[in-house]
């Protein structure tokens, strides 16, 4: 092989090389619910794909909470599954989506959001320096807990009821997402 192919599969290899490091160091989406959740898309946008989601979507709805979790934000959302809102009550979710408990439902669902981009790192670092414990108040008003056990972040409600966050740092354009296990109640 002469040197001029020599030298042309070298500069391939390398361009080869190149862009697989160039594709690669963009970060895949999270996957939440079986769909990715892309942190170009604001909250609303995304949290709408997730199949584990679609009891928290329909209550952010019939509250009237769509256009605000579509604004600029900054939030960071506690957003319970599916299967956390199955732990409550049988009747609990029916009653709370009714047209005059919306005052109840809204109490609820943005005791779930706290303003600002709170990252996993940020709430341990907060708990850290709380020797134990992090407080935050959330749009509602009340507060929440935040502690840690490991590296697993625990959310606790005025109520005492204990969350886990499950997947944390979910980002959006708006904001942040950390997956919970259990339903705040204020």
């Amino acid at each position: 092989m002469n040197k001029f192919k020599i030298a042309a599969l070298v500069i391939a290899a390398g361009t080869t090389s190149l862009g697989a490091m160039v594709t690669s160091a963009a970060p895949a989406p999270v996957m939440v619910g079986g769909a990715p959740m892309y942190p170009t898309k604001n909250i609303i946008e995304n949290a709408v794909n997730s199949k584990d989601h679609t009891t928290l979507v329909a209550a952010v709805k019939a509250a009237g909470l769509v256009d605000t979790l579509q604004g600029p934000g900054p939030f960071t959302v506690f957003a319970p599954t599916d299967a956390a809102f199955r732990k409550l009550p049988a009747d609990t979710v029916p009653t709370l989506l009714k047209p005059e408990n919306k005052a109840q439902l809204t109490s609820v669902l943005t005791y779930h959001v706290v303003p600002g981009r709170l990252s996993g790192a940020t709430l341990r670092k907060d708990v850290m320096k709380g020797h134990g414990k992090a407080m935050l108040t959330t749009v509602q008003g009340e507060q929440l807990t935040v502690t840690a056990k490991g590296r697993m972040l625990m959310i606790t409600d005025s109520k005492g009821q204990v969350a886990k966050v499950t997947i944390a740092d979910v980002n959006q354009s708006n904001g942040v997402i950390h997956v919970i296990d259990t339903v705040l109640l204020p």
